[in-house]
């Protein structure tokens, strides 16, 4: 225990018989997951003070508590019955992500970890990272958005970065399972809340910044700045080698704060030492692309995935795993044929038209995806899409905008309403859409609807579709749920797209069979006759 003040400046408090001998095994920030020998994280939350609950800790078996000043008043006022060292510091939150590691035995300075962060394609370019490694014979780990697998077993995700103490408690538990490296999303959150201190980055990565959770961080300069954590050389959590995507002024804004150590990758006309030619685009979305490496070698490259964005997410993911030692030639033939959960992601029930669902969620994802599919096929495009409730609401017009400028229909529906009301979030995106002047969008769009339920809104789009039509379902990708009033209902866009086509394809089905009975019945009386 004297260890951990230490190592972290607090004042220890012990209660009843605890000695500063007291061994920790874990952390926790839940005091309902207790187990005996954990320190149990007691902070100031939004509705609540986790002091609260330290006598349930207590009960449980946590040896400490790691608290504020306020909290150590709470533990005093509310009593307790047993034994457990309290550990008092200003600012908790600021020092657990360190103590987690220590307790855990700093399992990051025995992997090669690898954050990628940025507003889009951290996904993507974390699961083509992932492959590329495997393809060097490395055991992986994958900590993101969709799911994190430890050693091959998947479960899904809740947080892009888990708190800390989950964090440094499942590199622990993958460092046992043999892994060697781990990919990881590092979301802006996790950044600038601490989230990852304690961790050291073999390698980071930075896809791009566009419009994104300002609810949290309320300007553009405090998101990048959240999001700079990982590359400033002065940040606690710096990565040793930066890798940075410079396509956008962002891009190389970040790549001015991380230095000279920087290695830069560019799909457009800005220099960089990694470098991508023009895409050649196939039929199935599928693009070759010819990239240069910095030693100014060429490599036919394959990214089984449409748009530009997407030959960026690939040549960052080649560059990082480049970085952490695999070779170019591995790395390439490795992301060929790397497909991702919701993203970009085709629903085939033998329709005669292209079915999409995507996790775009924000205006700039929203107009590339867009842009890539209109750029797939000379089409009418129909989205359905919504907004969150109770995250940034200045960006839910500019959604719409972004959907209307894009597609011949654009069906406004729920996303995830949370706690707020979703007629409201609906009406601010169809105010986006509808402001959109006519000679912006396209020549043959419609009036744009509003469906609230978000299945009828599938139905529609798929109803609406000829052959040769694409229909986008955009915002809630890979997520199997949607969170209305504080409840999670199952929801999965694939599901019920695939069930939408699926009585689509059966009515047809039976159309056809009318029409062909009818005929069938014409010539006979034609023949009798």
């Amino acid at each position: 225990m004297s260890v951990l003040s230490a190592s972290c400046h607090a004042r220890v408090d012990l209660l009843g018989s605890a000695t500063e001998q007291n061994e920790v095994s874990g952390v926790t920030l839940r005091a309902q997951d207790v187990r005996a020998g954990d320190l149990f994280a007691a902070l100031e939350g939004v509705h609540t003070h986790g002091a609260q609950f330290a006598a349930d800790a207590i009960a449980a078996g946590a040896t400490a508590i790691l608290t504020d000043p306020r909290g150590r008043a709470i533990i005093d006022r509310l009593g307790h019955d047993g034994t457990c060292a309290v550990l008092v510091h200003p600012n908790p939150r600021s020092v657990l992500g360190s103590l987690s590691a220590r307790i855990y035995g700093q399992p990051s300075r025995r992997l090669k970890l690898i954050g990628i962060t940025g507003t889009s394609g951290k996904t993507t370019t974390s699961y083509m990272t992932e492959a590329a490694l495997m393809a060097d014979h490395r055991t992986v780990g994958l900590l993101g958005t969709v799911e994190t697998r430890v050693d091959g077993v998947r479960e899904p995700s809740s947080l892009t970065t888990p708190e800390a103490p989950a964090l440094q408690g499942i590199l622990a538990h993958m460092l046992e399972r043999g892994v060697d490296s781990v990919v990881m999303e590092v979301s802006s959150h996790a950044l600038a809340q601490g989230r990852v201190q304690g961790s050291v980055f073999a390698v980071g990565g930075f896809t791009n910044l566009s419009r994104d959770h300002l609810d949290y961080h309320h300007t553009m300069e405090e998101y990048f700045d959240a999001k700079a954590l990982l590359f400033a050389p002065e940040s606690p959590v710096h990565t040793l080698h930066p890798v940075i995507c410079v396509d956008d002024d962002w891009g190389k804004r970040m790549a001015a704060i991380a230095g000279r150590d920087a290695v830069t990758v560019s799909t457009g006309p800005t220099p960089a030492q990694w470098r991508a030619g023009p895409s050649q685009a196939a039929s199935d979305g599928s693009q070759r692309v010819e990239i240069i490496d910095p030693d100014g070698r060429h490599h036919e490259m394959t990214v089984s995935l449409p748009g530009r964005y997407n030959v960026a997410n690939a040549l960052l993911a080649v560059a990082i795993a480049h970085t952490a030692g695999v070779s170019t030639a591995t790395a390439v033939a490795a992301i060929a044929s790397v497909s991702v959960p919701g993203r970009l992601e085709k629903i085939d029930r033998g329709q005669p038209f292209l079915a999409v669902v995507d996790y775009a969620h924000k205006p700039a994802a929203v107009s590339a995806v867009l842009t890539t599919l209109r750029a797939q096929a000379h089409a009418r495009v129909a989205v359905v899409l919504g907004a969150g409730g109770d995250r940034d609401t200045e960006k839910r017009p500019l959604m719409g905008a972004a959907a209307a400028r894009g597609a011949e229909l654009v069906i406004v529906t729920d996303d995830n309403p949370r706690s707020e009301d979703p007629a409201a979030i609906r009406a601010a995106v169809r105010a986006g859409a509808q402001a959109v002047p006519a000679d912006e969008r396209p020549a043959e769009a419609e009036e744009i609807r509003e469906v609230a339920d978000r299945a009828a809104a599938i139905e529609a789009a798929v109803r609406w579709a000829r052959s040769g039509d694409i229909v986008l379902i955009a915002g809630k990708g890979h997520e199997r749920g949607q969170e209305i009033d504080g409840v999670k209902h199952p929801f999965d866009d694939r599901e019920v797209m695939a069930e939408a086509l699926g009585r689509l394809s059966a009515s047809t089905a039976r159309t056809d069979g009318v029409e062909d009975a009818e005929g069938a019945a014409n010539a006979d009386v034609s023949d009798e006759v």
